[in-house]
């Protein structure tokens, strides 16, 4: 046998509900999860300049993977945006050429590798350089210490990286290139990403 009263208070209970309480507490809980992923997991960026030419050009939207390397170490040919303390935190976007622990030697247009599994050094081959983009000599040797990176920009003509200003400290590096997203035809994952036969 049915209850009238209740059902009464349920009916009550159901029209006092507010439908702009719901709509706020949606709003927030969808704007904490958006800041919680730009902040922890991903975060969107635009590609301004030419050193990283042909791989990235101005416009090119990225979005950044902040917590691949909380998981894995940075690997030689990854893109990555960092944090440069030497220019008042400004981000930048390079690849990885030199790990811990290694020697990178310039000579020219060459980059060599000196490494526990090649001590007596391993030419990289770059497929990914135009061969406008590298006037000019290099010449440069030096040794990468713990957490130490060594960047370079694809267009070495233009490109201020390690040649410059050195060596890349594991903690300002923000996160790797995971997705381009404009311009529509180039929508890559892990776009510009280079792995070598060394």
């Amino acid at each position: 046998m049915k209850h009238p009263v209740m059902e009464g208070n349920a009916s009550q209970e159901h029209q006092n509900t507010n439908p702009r309480g719901s709509l706020l507490g949606y709003t927030v809980v969808v704007l904490g999860l958006a800041l919680f992923i730009r902040f922890f997991i991903a975060a969107p960026y635009v590609v301004s300049g030419a050193s990283m030419d042909p791989s990235f050009d101005d416009w090119h939207y990225l979005i950044i993977d902040r917590i691949s390397y909380d998981i894995g170490a940075p690997q030689r040919g990854d893109v990555v945006v960092f944090n440069l303390p030497q220019e008042g935190g400004r981000s930048l976007i390079k690849r990885i050429i030199g790990l811990p622990h290694e020697t990178v030697v310039l000579d020219g247009q060459k980059v060599t590798i000196f490494n526990d599994e090649h001590p007596d050094g391993s030419t990289l081959e770059e497929l990914y350089l135009d061969p406008k983009n590298l006037e000019g000599r290099n010449e440069m040797r030096i040794e990468l210490g713990e957490d130490e990176y060594f960047v370079l920009g694809d267009n070495r003509r233009v490109s201020a990286d390690s040649r410059l200003w050195g060596t890349l400290a594991r903690e300002n590096i923000v996160g790797r290139a995971f997705v381009r997203l404009y311009p529509f035809d180039q929508i890559s994952l892990l776009p510009g990403e280079a792995r070598y036969e060394e």
